[in-house]
């Protein structure tokens, strides 16, 4: 099992902060780091600090030499694939070969709606996903590169400088049975199961078995990894002062009374406990098939709990 941190970079993201949660990152041994793709907060004031996704991994290629990292994920709504491959690209070259793309369809209609982006109906948004994803890899590819879509189109083009790994890594984010797990089957080099718990990680996993061999993929070829929210500490106080904090940034994830916001988060795939319970459930997930986990940090200032996971739980873990 890999652990990554995972930030909100709508929620208060500053330069900063990412260069701190960056060097620590690194400095304390986990295997990655990502962030979300999004223009503004999402359960806050729009005038929180949302630093621009790509231009934040920039920063990440310059000022890491290990971690691999990328988004999670980038919504197709957002770019044209064209500038998506090229931005990709050009940050894998730069951090020598440690980008991961993480794409999805787009989900967020307020955003949409306010930077005047057009957000079609499902059916469109999930075929745009998949000829985007087409395009992103055939640019990647040999030049010249042409593509002839409904939505998208090439004619001729040349895209370098080409990324530094070969095959460059993909990532599809998602869980949608028809289609999400279907585009993974056939495109994906990692899904990862957003807000899954671990009945319905294997439930799913089982669909996207079922289009593996529609398709005639190896499902071994898919590497699968998880994001996670978690609250972690080493006795009780220790875990309710975690979410209280996590309350300051982001008071909405936990209203009520603590020990119910506990368990409704457990329900919802949260890791919760001591770092020897975390280590358990850690452990139920790599056995179920996942490969990587995605601990969204919530309380991006808390870096007491990232040294605390790094110290107690990834050396029991991390392989």
């Amino acid at each position: 099992m890999n652990l990554g941190v995972m930030i909100e970079g709508q929620e208060g993201l500053n330069w900063d902060r990412w260069r701190k949660i960056i060097r620590a990152t690194e400095d304390l041994g986990y295997e990655s780091l990502f962030r979300s793709d999004h223009f503004f907060s999402l359960s806050g004031p729009h005038d929180r600090d949302a630093l621009e996704t790509f231009l934040s991994f920039v920063l990440v290629a310059e000022e890491s030499s290990r971690i691999r990292f990328g988004p999670l994920v980038a919504s197709m709504t957002f770019r044209h694939p064209s500038l998506l491959a090229r931005q990709a690209a050009q940050i894998d070259a730069l951090s020598g070969g440690r980008f991961i793309l993480g794409v999805g369809a787009g989900w967020n209609v307020p955003e949409h709606e306010a930077f005047g982006l057009p957000f079609p109906p499902v059916r469109e948004r999930m075929d745009r996903l998949e000829e985007g994803i087409q395009v992103v890899r055939t640019l990647w590819g040999d030049g010249p590169a042409s593509f002839d879509g409904r939505y998208y189109q090439l004619k001729d083009v040349e895209c370098y400088p080409k990324p530094a790994q070969s095959p460059m890594q993909l990532l599809v984010g998602g869980s949608g049975e028809k289609r999400t797990l279907r585009i993974v089957a056939k495109y994906a080099d990692e899904w990862n199961a957003v807000g899954q718990t671990l009945e319905g990680y294997r439930h799913k996993n089982d669909v996207l078995l079922g289009h593996c061999e529609a398709v005639g993929r190896d499902p071994g070829t898919i590497r699968r990894s998880m994001m996670c929210g978690f609250v972690v500490g080493r006795d009780q106080a220790e875990i309710h002062a975690h979410l209280e904090r996590i309350g300051e940034a982001l008071p909405m994830l936990v209203r009520g009374n603590p020990e119910d916001v506990l368990e409704g988060v457990r329900n919802r795939g949260w890791l919760v406990g001591t770092p020897s319970e975390v280590v358990q459930q850690i452990a139920q997930r790599e056995e179920a098939g996942v490969q990587r986990i995605m601990l969204q940090h919530h309380a991006q200032a808390d870096f007491e709990t990232l040294e605390l996971i790094a110290k107690e739980i990834l050396p029991q873990v991390q392989r």
